[in-house]
């Protein structure tokens, strides 16, 4: 691994962020377990990067496990992240789970992987979680991942819901945090590259062509392309919302909306006026022309 004495600007930048969220939403706090969730890809390895830069500067004391899930596909390097780990001298675990043959087994030719490989994998990894008493379950989805599922669940889902930087699971027994929120994916990308990270691709879903986050995801480099900041305008928006604005009756009480009126128009018809003889002369012939 090639290490440099001092971070890089980009490695400031990353951690200034990931500090940013992981304070927004309060991600973690004092005493916590966290479980860092590493696949072996890019922006894993970067979220367990940026923790371990933050936790020795933290006001705050918490502790980091590494957790991969093998989940047995073909050809996938087992020494890698066990090799990467203890050279980093990281408190980790490897759960070795062949999730990828019920995968397979169960999902018909030419249909995506995703939806049961998550929830195989969410359910692996939250059992882990719950027997070695860990509190916070890290994962490292960034700013263009929050998006792409806000896309994803509007245009597929009629639903506008994202990822949340904060998540409690639907038992209510984990807490899922995202440290790479505010974070871009091709600043992840380029430090990936700075930090010589051995990249595990996976060999399971990410070479389907038919995947509908992958429309997405083209059509946000396009935009971005065409006009650029406007990824990061969008982000900003995802903490930015204006329930009165949308459709959402149950976020906002549209029906208790009452037009108030002014003093003249409210006497005007306790009087019984027509209410056009208390508007200005100019008004009233606009109206009535």
């Amino acid at each position: 691994m090639n290490r440099s004495a001092y971070p890089s600007k980009l490695a400031n930048k990353l951690r200034r962020l990931a500090g940013q969220a992981i304070a927004d939403y309060a991600m973690i706090e004092d005493g916590d377990k966290v479980m860092v969730c590493l696949s072996g890809g890019k922006d894993s390895y970067a979220m367990l990067d940026v923790l371990l830069a933050l936790q020795k500067k933290a006001p705050i004391q918490f502790s980091l496990l590494a957790v991969n899930l093998d989940q047995k596909q073909p050809g996938f390097p087992a020494h890698v992240l066990p090799q990467y780990l203890e050279k980093l001298g990281v408190e980790y675990h490897i759960i070795e789970q062949d999730t990828f043959s019920i995968v397979k087994n169960t999902v018909p030719e030419g249909k995506t992987t995703c939806g049961l490989c998550s929830r195989l994998r969410r359910g692996i990894l939250y059992g882990f979680a719950e027997q070695h008493g860990v509190s916070k379950i890290a994962l490292g989805h960034h700013r263009e991942d929050a998006l792409e599922t806000l896309f994803l669940n509007l245009f597929y889902g009629a639903t506008m819901k994202a990822m949340p930087p904060k998540l409690l699971s639907d038992n209510d027994k984990h807490v899922v945090i995202r440290p790479l929120y505010y974070c871009a994916e091709a600043d992840l990308a380029a430090f990936a590259e700075e930090r010589q990270y051995p990249i595990i691709p996976c060999n399971l879903c990410g070479s389907q062509p038919n995947l509908q986050r992958q429309t997405i995801k083209a059509m946000l480099a396009e935009w971005e392309k065409n006009d650029p900041g406007r990824i990061e305008n969008m982000a900003r928006g995802l903490r930015h919302v204006v329930p009165s604005h949308l459709a959402d009756a149950t976020l906002f009480d549209f029906s208790a909306l009452k037009a108030k009126g002014d003093a003249a128009l409210t006497a005007a018809k306790a009087n019984d006026a027509p209410a056009a003889s208390v508007l200005p002369a100019g008004l009233r012939l606009r109206i009535s022309s």
